[in-house]
């Protein structure tokens, strides 16, 4: 599934809980996510938080931020069985917007 947050397009690439639809994330996600090429948002104790995270070729990679290296962000910074959803920004104009 495509989305559009904030005229940027988004490919919904996991949404383990199914929550990408009933989190805000207009409100949520502001210009500072723009320049990672993921946007990973954890739920627990009813809040969503977000994190960026690069390809590994981006020049800004770091071990910590390398998507290659998401399952162990998810595993041991996240609550356990939180829900959480993966959106891979992209360049498709068939975009659903975000309500």
């Amino acid at each position: 599934m495509k989305i559009k947050i904030n005229d940027v397009e988004y490919e919904v690439e996991k949404d383990y809980g199914e929550t990408v639809k009933g989190t805000p994330l207009d409100e949520i996600v502001t210009d500072y996510y723009q320049n990672f090429d993921y946007i990973v948002g954890d739920w627990a104790y009813g809040k969503v938080r977000l994190k960026g995270f690069y390809e590994p070729n981006n020049k800004n990679v770091k071990s910590f931020n390398n998507i290659k290296n998401v399952d162990d962000y998810i595993n041991n910074s996240c609550a356990y069985g939180c829900k959480y959803f993966i959106l891979k920004k992209c360049n498709n104009n068939a975009v659903e917007k975000q309500k």
